[in-house]
């Protein structure tokens, strides 16, 4: 079994079901006493979320690559980025730790290709939603990625960081949710991603009429199958 290095802390609040779902699949794989060879670099987010609001993603790529950095040298075999927001500096990483960076969008991709679809809507922070860099890497699988509108994006956004980072879980926010997919569905979406980490704590299958993909289970899952499977 390979050893997974883990950015984490974006926030702790889905680090830890990145931990439980990986030795879950172990162990499911395994079987007995087995758990997962990991490593973990948490960052803090406050630091790391005033450079996003900053806009200052070259100093949130060299603080990202330092805890890869940090990770190659304790041993790791491949670096999972535990949000879907910091992908955006994918390149920063994979020049730090040079090893493989798992991508949470190929896991993603994998599983909705899996499912026959390939139109989907895709929620998360704005930078998210707005920039390309989530979205392209999809499309790269042959999918067509739907966003909701601006002022449905800007309610998504703003309750993953006022809420669901603060591990806050409002009735409120899941119906503004369960509206905002609905409309997604309406735009012909086949399925919708959650594409923050956060958003798997608030909303959930019976919450939408099509299928969702909760990326942080997805790419857990993806991660522990790749350390299974390259050792």
């Amino acid at each position: 079994m390979k050893t997974l290095g883990l950015i984490g802390g974006m926030s702790w609040e889905s680090t830890i079901p990145y931990y439980r779902v990986i030795n879950e699949t172990v162990k499911q794989a395994l079987g007995g006493l087995h758990s997962a060879k990991l490593l973990l670099a948490s960052i803090d987010f406050a630091e790391l979320e005033a450079l996003q609001r900053a806009g200052d993603w070259d100093a949130a790529g060299r603080l990202m690559a330092d805890a890869a950095g940090a990770l190659r040298a304790g041993g790791a075999d491949a670096v999972v980025i535990c949000a879907n927001t910091m992908h955006i500096v994918v390149d920063a990483v994979e020049a730090a730790a040079q090893l493989p960076v798992l991508h949470i969008a190929d896991a993603t991709a994998d599983a909705v290709r899996a499912q026959g679809l390939d139109t989907v809507g895709l929620l998360g922070t704005r930078f998210t939603m707005e920039q390309p860099f989530l979205r392209e890497r999809l499309e790269s699988h042959g999918l067509r990625v739907r966003v909701p509108d601006a002022d449905a994006r800007a309610l998504v956004h703003r309750v993953i960081y006022d809420e669901l980072c603060r591990g806050e879980i409002r009735d409120a926010s899941r119906d503004g949710y369960r509206a905002v997919m609905a409309a997604l569905v309406d735009d012909g979406a086949q399925g919708v991603i959650l594409g923050c980490t956060e958003i798997g704590l608030l909303v959930g299958d019976a919450d939408a009429s099509v299928p969702l993909f909760d990326t942080a289970a997805l790419h857990a899952r993806y991660a522990a199958r790749w350390a299974l499977d390259a050792a």
